[in-house]
């Protein structure tokens, strides 16, 4: 279960922007994940209420997570598409010189202050 590493280190960007912007609460934080991350939300969100709520900053403070779309990129025909509905092998010239461009991190999007 890597997602309390995950919380763990939202929670540690979060209390240095905290700290860098005087803030005294945050209310709620919206965070970016890939599709194929392999982050499972449901685990995120209760490792997030069990962390953020032994937090100050972050007592009660909500987690909302935005799905990123997993992307590959097709280094032969130039083309994206769909990794989940393609997997590696380019749907349009059929190579398999792709990479995946997008789907795999997570990012602090949003945050919310009292």
């Amino acid at each position: 279960m890597h997602e309390l590493g995950i919380v763990f280190h939202i929670i540690d960007s979060l209390k240095e922007v905290g700290e860098e912007n005087h803030l005294k609460q945050i209310a709620g934080v919206t965070l970016e994940v890939g599709e194929v991350s392999g982050v499972l939300e449901d685990y995120l969100q209760s490792c997030w209420r069990w962390a953020s709520d032994r937090t100050e900053l972050l007592k009660g403070a909500s987690l909302t997570v935005e799905q990123i779309p997993a992307v590959t990129f097709c280094e032969d025909c130039k083309q994206t598409y769909s990794t989940t509905e393609f997997g590696k092998i380019c749907p349009y010239c059929k190579s398999e010189h792709t990479y995946l461009a997008a789907g795999n991190e997570f990012n602090i999007k949003e945050i919310t202050a009292c």
